[in-house]
């Protein structure tokens, strides 16, 4: 049995169709290339959903379909389609609400705003977060900062400079830069009008949610610029985190370096 996809549909873009009862890709022109891209079927209906989120069909915080209607959409089984979400939801794409339904993961809700920022309080306390920003402005990138988005050397990007505050205490400087065509129109005003999170102005209004990062980790010491601005001794002991933050299809469009003060804090992560 082949899938029929409805034309309409935005996730009937594939060239290849879905075989359930093979549980893989067919094609009448697969070959070597072809074969290396044989997947699961749950993982080829994750693409799919995947390719209607990034495509707008089911925008950040609203329902997708039930399990039951994209079963029937993709002519494969609701436990298929049920595999296919339990994924999406391990990776933060979708969130499920008991009794309510699926729903597109977003920045804009209270637990995911800092969901990429793994610093917490010593003594675990509730803190109020302020973002200042410091400079927006475009330039050229670097052959290191286009490296990280996958640029060329000297496309246009985004820079932005800011420092974040835990109850009033500078605790983070950040320098951002962005990919310069998904975020044409970016401007220090813009991000001042917008009272939320800076990844959720990206979501709203340049329909980028970021889905993943890598971050890598080391020990640093304040220079003269970072200690005036973080308010600590010049020498004294940061965490330098540099994170690359994906999109949907792993796409790189954040190249983010922060000196974190842990005065205060300490790096948290979950292992598992």
């Amino acid at each position: 049995m082949t899938v029929r996809h409805p034309p309409a549909s935005p996730l009937a873009t594939g060239r290849r169709s879905l075989d359930p009862a093979a549980g893989r890709s067919s094609s009448t022109t697969a070959g070597p290339a072809d074969a290396a891209t044989f997947s699961p079927l749950y993982l080829q209906i994750k693409t799919l959903i995947t390719r209607g989120l990034q495509g707008g069909e089911w925008k950040p915080g609203e329902a997708i379909p039930s399990e039951g209607e994209l079963a029937r959409r993709f002519g494969v089984s609701q436990g298929t389609v049920r595999k296919a979400i339990d994924a999406m939801a391990a990776e933060n794409l979708l969130i499920r609400r008991q009794g309510k339904g699926t729903y597109v993961a977003t920045h804009q809700e209270a637990r995911a705003q800092f969901r990429f920022l793994r610093l917490a309080p010593d003594d675990d306390r509730e803190e109020v977060a302020e973002s200042r920003i410091l400079d927006c402005r475009r330039m050229r990138a670097t052959a290191q900062i286009a490296a990280s988005l996958r640029l060329k050397a000297g496309d246009g990007v985004v820079a932005i400079r800011r420092v974040l505050s835990f109850d009033g205490v500078p605790t983070v400087l950040d320098d951002l830069w962005l990919d310069g065509v998904v975020f044409r129109g970016l401007t220090a005003e813009r991000i001042a009008a917008y009272h939320g999170p800076l990844y959720g102005l990206f979501e709203s209004a340049f329909s980028t949610p970021m889905t993943r990062a890598e971050e890598r980790i080391r020990a640093v010491v304040a220079d003269g610029v970072s200690a005036r601005l973080l308010q600590v001794a010049t020498g004294a002991p940061l965490l330098l985190v540099e994170r690359v933050s994906m999109t949907y299809g792993d796409r790189p469009v954040e190249l983010r370096r922060g000196l974190y003060s842990t005065a205060g804090h300490h790096y948290r992560n979950t292992l598992g």
